[in-house]
């Protein structure tokens, strides 16, 4: 008995388990499993690490555009400053805001039913809704990584420890080292899902706490520019 568990683990130890032999030993559905959820985990980090760049620049420039709309300078004079200066959400929905609200000067807004300041108020609201959507995109991709990853690692969990009972069966040999191999194989997969998935969820969850601060931020620069206008209309 002792010498079959010592030669258990000499077979053990001769057996090659670093992460690219894992990988090469494994069965073909295994390594397309494992492909996917490492190429998913190198698309998720592009996508983290553009995000995270975007929205630091998003947030600096929203932070300059601020300081010179409440520097005391008429809305017109901000517009002409902004024209030199490189664009950012709240930018765009200030010119989009000052374009309808230069179109009105050719328009009876009265004559269509709503006063001017309801026709600046919708295309705030408009351009609102397009700069989300813009720094909205490809999440998706982090949420859907998030929550299918470990399922599909589970996969080729499921699909190694299956080939592993299968070997068992036509070697009818219960030594450890036929099984663990393909055991050790099968968990790779789980792992590939849960590093795939972890880095997915915690980003998509940060990214969505950004996006709600900047609709925030928005609407209400939105509603302080509506009140400005009311105050000050246009001649």
């Amino acid at each position: 008995m002792e010498t079959v568990a010592v030669d258990t683990a000499a077979q053990l130890a001769n057996s090659d388990f670093s992460l690219f032999a894992l990988f090469t030993r494994a069965d073909m559905v295994v390594k397309l499993v494992m492909l996917g959820l490492i190429g998913a985990s190198v698309w998720s980090w592009s996508i983290i690490i553009e995000k995270i760049s975007t929205f630091r620049r998003i947030n600096r420039a929203c932070d300059a555009f601020e300081h010179v709309f409440w520097s005391g300078e008429s809305v017109q004079e901000i517009q002409n400053t902004m024209a030199n200066r490189p664009s950012s959400p709240m930018v765009r929905v200030f010119q989009a805001a000052m374009a309808e609200w230069g179109r009105l000067s050719a328009v009876k807004a009265q004559n269509l039913g709503f006063t001017p300041i309801q026709f600046i108020e919708r295309s705030l609201t408009t351009a609102i809704a397009r700069e989300m959507e813009k720094v909205e995109k490809r999440l998706l991709f982090l949420a859907t990584v998030g929550a299918v990853a470990p399922f599909v690692g589970l996969f080729g969990t499921v699909w190694g420890i299956m080939n592993s009972f299968q070997a068992i069966a036509m070697t009818r040999d219960t030594n450890l080292a036929v099984v663990a191999p393909g055991i050790a194989e099968a968990l790779f997969a789980t792992g590939l899902g849960l590093l795939a998935a972890i880095p997915a969820v915690i980003a998509y969850n940060r990214f969505s706490q950004d996006i709600a601060r900047l609709g925030a931020r928005l609407d209400y620069f939105a509603d302080d520019f509506a009140n400005i206008v009311a105050r000050q209309p246009k001649d």
